[in-house]
């Protein structure tokens, strides 16, 4: 159990007493952001009110791309199961956007009814109306994998002429058209992948590597993502198909045209690989694919644990924007008239809200990075009637600061807690179970654990070689000395930190010096880690010498 108090009267009459982060979450967003969300129609501009389904439910990782780039492959890899409602195939299968979700019977749950069901985190898709509905399913089935998170997939993003079906051209409040893109049967695509983007823990966009190209629209779709962009990881699929020499450009091609799309200060991630269940057509990468796909399954793996931490993240983002909103709300409140020249002093706002920005910025010491986009900011404020906007409540602002300066940092303690009481929480089943044991593990029979079903000692292969130096090294009753040793080892040229490590593996008696088999061992790790293998953090028992293995009684 957590508490804490605040600095004002009302805290200490009636503390606030947590059992969990999920819980303080609610009631910090309920009591002190909601308010001035409230206040200022941040709902009407931004996004909807969250409801406690938001802050209780599993992480989910939403799925990005366009049309047969594998993403229903993707989870089917995943699960090792067929789910209700996956269509597989070269053209747009996936019309529609299919939250693959546990339960414990099999069948799949329309869109209509699964926005009134408190318990999913679906309530607030209601606004996209039926067009949307009409096109959103869930997909229930008994998983071991689905226990611990939940998939989006999405319909396969169009490319070419197919993009521009169902656009509508419309005329903005400033005279010019501008096409409202609905070309998934009448509703925003990209504001709906917007709305998932906002909820979930993971975005991955996924590429073909075989017919690599991003679409306008793709392109539009990536940019929805904005302020996002700590989700996305990039996944490179279907990279079987190609020879190493292409793959390497289709690499850097897909590099290049993302860096002009996502603006990050690094590097975005990605990874490469095939993931699906099917023989590599061309195996010559195989081991690349196998430490990539690790990779990507250990950031996987990571979000329940990290899912608390997640959740705060966000609610901090949404009360930054909140507190921008609310003074640009009642900015534009204190600049109309009260009387004569309404329309026309609203026009000349929203043209000069650029400046508005500015000014705020300045005077609130705000960064730019906090302020929505401008244009679409402009577009939604024609639908407004500003004079019904509230002005400036400080009240309410002090509120969220308080929350942000002493709340949160008082819940950050309650994360890590909950991260202490529950370390070996991750993703099970499927193909996370996969590699996990057996000779197929990842890094099986390699680096240190090279030799591990043989009977002989590894090592043993190249003693005659370590012999040879060993015996140059003046040994005193068959063992040399750690400044002997050293003059040798860091011939390797590997950094001190490293050797000092494999001093304490090979030093097995921890007498301070080695004989030859504890020699021959240090060589061999020097091996290890020169051939780019990690050290194991304890020495395998098919590495200790045969003379200093304890006989079983």
């Amino acid at each position: 159990m957590f508490s804490w108090l605040g600095t004002d009267d009302r805290r200490k009459r009636d503390p606030e007493v947590f059992q969990t982060v999920s819980e303080g979450l609610k009631k910090l967003y309920k009591t002190k952001l909601l308010p001035l969300e409230e206040h200022y129609k941040f709902h009407e501009f931004h996004s909807p009110a969250l409801e406690d389904a938001d802050f209780d439910n599993k992480p989910m990782v939403l799925l990005v791309g366009q049309y047969s780039t594998g993403k229903t492959s993707f989870i089917r890899y995943l699960l090792e199961q067929d789910f209700p409602g996956m269509r597989i195939g070269p053209e747009p299968t996936t019309d529609s956007f299919i939250a693959v979700m546990h339960g414990t019977m099999e069948g799949l749950i329309p869109g209509n009814a699964l926005v009134v069901d408190p318990k999913k985190p679906f309530r607030k898709l209601n606004a996209f109306g039926n067009a949307f509905l009409n096109r959103f399913v869930c997909a229930q089935l008994p998983n071991p994998v689905l226990e611990s998170i939940s998939v989006i997939d999405t319909p396969g993003i169009l490319s070419g002429e197919k993009q521009r079906i169902s656009r509508v051209a419309k005329e903005d409040g400033f005279g010019y058209s501008f096409l409202h893109k609905c070309p998934y049967g009448g509703y925003d695509f990209a504001a709906v992948l917007e709305w998932f983007a906002e909820r979930v823990d993971r975005i991955i966009l996924l590429f073909d590597a075989h017919k690599l190209d991003i679409s306008d629209e793709f392109s539009e779709v990536i940019k929805a993502l904005k302020n996002h962009e700590d989700k996305i990881r990039v996944v490179l699929n279907k990279a079987d198909q190609i020879e190493t020499q292409q793959l390497m450009r289709v690499y850097g091609a897909l590099m290049w045209s993302l860096g002009k799309i996502v603006n990050t200060p690094e590097v975005i991630r990605v990874y490469i690989g095939s993931f699906w269940s099917h023989p590599l057509l061309i195996p010559d990468n195989r081991k690349l694919f196998e430490v990539e796909e690790k990779d990507l399954f250990k950031d996987i793996q990571s979000l329940p644990r990290n899912a608390a931490l997640r959740k705060l993240n966000d609610l901090i983002k949404r009360a930054r924007l909140a507190k921008v909103h609310a003074y640009i709300i009642s900015s534009l409140k204190k600049e109309m008239p009260t009387v004569f020249g309404k329309d026309n002093k609203k026009k000349e706002l929203i043209n000069s809200l650029g400046e508005i920005y500015s000014r705020i910025e300045k005077e609130h010491q705000i960064s730019p990075g906090d302020f929505p986009n401008l244009k679409k900011m402009q577009e939604q404020l024609q639908a407004h009637d500003l004079n019904k906007f509230h002005p400036l409540k400080m009240k309410l602002l002090d509120t969220v600061d308080d929350m942000l300066a002493h709340d949160i940092a008082q819940l950050m303690v309650l994360v890590r807690q909950e991260e202490t009481q529950h370390p070996n929480q991750g993703v099970k089943g499927g193909a996370f179970e996969g590699t996990m044991n057996g000779p197929f593990g990842h890094g099986y029979g390699e680096g240190a654990g090279e030799g591990i079903d043989e009977v002989e000692w590894v090592v043993a292969r190249d003693k005659p070689m370590y012999d040879e130096i060993f015996y140059t090294l003046s040994p005193v009753n068959g063992k040399v000395t750690g400044a002997n040793a050293k003059r040798e080892m860091v011939k390797s040229k590997l950094p001190n930190t490293v050797l000092g490590k494999i001093w304490k593996l090979a030093d097995i008696d921890n007498d301070g010096m080695l004989d030859d088999e504890e020699f021959a061992l240090a060589n061999h790790l020097i091996k290890v880690k020169l051939e780019g293998h990690e050290l194991p953090s304890e020495l395998p028992a098919h590495l200790v010498p045969p003379s200093k293995r304890k006989v079983p009684e």
